[in-house]
């Protein structure tokens, strides 16, 4: 029973969770915490593991997740769900654009829509944002200060397009960057 509620959470969460790994985390949480498959300590604990894993954020929690409820099988399984909606949906998508090639290109409605998207990812990616801040994973105002700096970091490229603002905002900079100054000031 357990990996048929896997199956169903995580195939929700790849059919329903548009904008990536980041914007779908609330989503994600919002299932872990439904069904009581771990405290909400213990998801940040997966967010925080899921970012500096290689590969997808999205993915990295899921196959977490199924790995802590049910094993090998329930990470295999959740994994399978959570991309099985999109390799669906993508294949569907590359068989029409190969179809209506002339159709699509340049069609100003398509184009908008694409646009008009980015608005939704950028609120997916706030609510799970919101949704971390606790006072369990902001304990003291250095906690703060290196959430405000890591922010200000990934906003600065789209104020100040150059290659020194690229650099410091590289998201495998920022993390290693984040996790020595967590390490330096929580070391004692």
């Amino acid at each position: 029973m357990i990996y048929l509620q896997l199956f169903i959470s995580f195939f929700k969460i790849g059919l329903f969770g548009f904008g990536g790994g980041l914007a779908i985390l609330s989503l994600i949480q919002m299932e872990v915490e439904s069904h009581g498959w771990m405290t909400p300590q213990e998801f940040v604990d997966i967010v925080a593991v899921s970012q500096v894993t290689p590969g997808p954020i999205g993915i990295n929690c899921a196959t977490y997740v199924g790995y802590t409820v049910g094993g090998i099988w329930g990470s295999v399984l959740s994994t399978f769900a959570i991309v099985l909606p999109s390799l669906i949906i993508m294949l569907s998508i590359c068989k029409a654009y190969f179809w209506f090639t002339k159709r699509f290109k340049g069609n100003p409605y398509f184009e908008q829509t694409l646009r008009m998207l980015r608005f939704t990812v950028i609120g997916l990616i706030a609510s799970a944002a919101l949704m971390l801040i606790k006072p369990t994973t902001f304990i003291d105002p250095v906690s703060w200060i290196i959430f405000g700096a890591v922010c200000f970091f990934t906003v600065l490229p789209q104020v100040y397009k150059n290659k020194v603002t690229e650099i410091l905002s590289h998201p495998i900079l920022l993390i290693l960057l984040a996790g020595l100054a967590g390490l330096v000031v929580y070391q004692s």
